[in-house]
């Protein structure tokens, strides 16, 4: 892949990722249907069973009411050729349902690790590694 194109990808990837952060559901679903391929394929455990941008589309639709507050800072960006790797930070309170807990009023803080694969300029593959359990530690659902 050429210079130009890597440049695109992160270029696009930095659309995606600054989507993520306005906290507004429809800027990111907004964002999802311009730079995700439908068919997107995602590696990641999450409990849905939709595929591709939908499944992505529910993520934060999830995420969103459980942390109306949600912040994801790329700590780093790496890209080459047709991937762009992301080592985040995410930050955010409890406020709504979340994998069967209440509400608890807590902030989290914890980390996760991206991987996107582009093509024909969208998003069409994602691995993600999620910190889940510190997550669910911070939120009072497993003992430390």
């Amino acid at each position: 892949m050429t210079t130009t194109g890597t440049a695109h990808n992160l270029a696009t990837f930095t659309r995606f990722h600054d989507a993520t952060n306005t906290g507004s559901f429809q800027i990111i679903e907004s964002a999802i249907d311009e730079i995700v391929d439908p068919d997107v394929v995602f590696h990641a455990p999450v409990p849905i069973e939709t595929t591709g941008a939908e499944a992505l589309k529910q993520v934060w639709t999830v995420l969103l009411r459980a942390f109306p507050d949600l912040r994801v800072t790329a700590e780093d960006v790496l890209a080459d050729g047709d991937k762009v790797v992301c080592r985040n930070t995410v930050t955010g309170t409890h406020r709504g349902e979340f994998r069967g807990l209440p509400a608890t009023g807590k902030a989290v803080h914890y980390s996760e690790i991206f991987i996107l694969r582009f093509a024909g300029g969208r998003i069409t593959e994602i691995w993600g590694v999620v910190d889940v359990l510190t997550q669910l530690r911070q939120l009072g659902a497993l003992a430390a």
